[in-house]
């Protein structure tokens, strides 16, 4: 930077501090000023074109002095450049709100599991006879109704498996029943049979 301080005077706001750095601020002289921005202007514009070209970027760079002259530098074209920018500002602002919306629908849903995952755990510290404090006779008898009905239920539910069971005893005996008499009938046959042969056995032995 030693070609810019020989350009500027003692008093500029752009002298050097402690350890190299360089106080920011507006310069006051206009001369200086003036060559001040021409030079940073035109180091501006070679770094677009340096990072264009070494990036593959698509750079575009607008700069308006303090006259209201225009400066520009694009590798394609400025329009284009900023309608690509404007396109992609719009797609990011609906993105945005695409997700914000989905964030709080997520919201409202979990609050409704909460608040249903709450009454499901009153509902079941009220059925075992817990926190009864709160409720007033209306709830009270809405709860009685409700208890005598899922008692009914599993009278029922165990009336239905008393049946099922009797009734699958009761086959069984008649099966074991069953199987009793031909066991017996079996048995009868192989004593008659024995006999037969006993008494042929003895036919035999006395005709000798």
């Amino acid at each position: 930077m030693a070609y810019e301080n020989k350009s500027m005077s003692l008093d500029s706001p752009q002298r050097k501090l402690g350890r190299g750095k360089i106080e920011i601020k507006r310069i006051e002289n206009t001369t200086n000023r003036q060559v001040t921005f021409c030079k940073r202007r035109n180091g501006l514009l070679k770094k677009a074109y340096e990072l264009s070209v070494l990036c593959d970027a698509e750079v575009a760079l607008i700069v308006f002095s303090n006259r209201g002259r225009l400066y520009e530098y694009a590798n394609n074209s400025v329009k284009e450049t900023i309608e690509r920018y404007k396109k992609a500002c719009a797609e990011s602002t609906n993105t945005g709100s695409v997700s914000e919306a989905s964030t709080q629908y997520y919201q409202q849903e979990a609050a409704k599991l909460r608040a249903q995952i709450g009454n499901l755990q009153n509902s079941s510290r009220h059925m075992m006879g817990e926190s009864l404090s709160s409720m007033n006779m209306k709830d009270l008898k809405n709860l009685e109704s409700k208890l005598e009905k899922g008692i009914n239920r599993i009278r029922s539910k165990k009336n239905e498996l008393l049946f099922a069971e009797i009734e699958y005893m009761q086959k069984r005996e008649i099966d074991l029943h069953n199987n009793n008499q031909l066991l017996r009938a079996k048995l009868m046959c192989l004593d008659r049979r024995l006999c037969r042969i006993n008494f042929l056995w003895w036919v035999c032995k006395d005709t000798r």
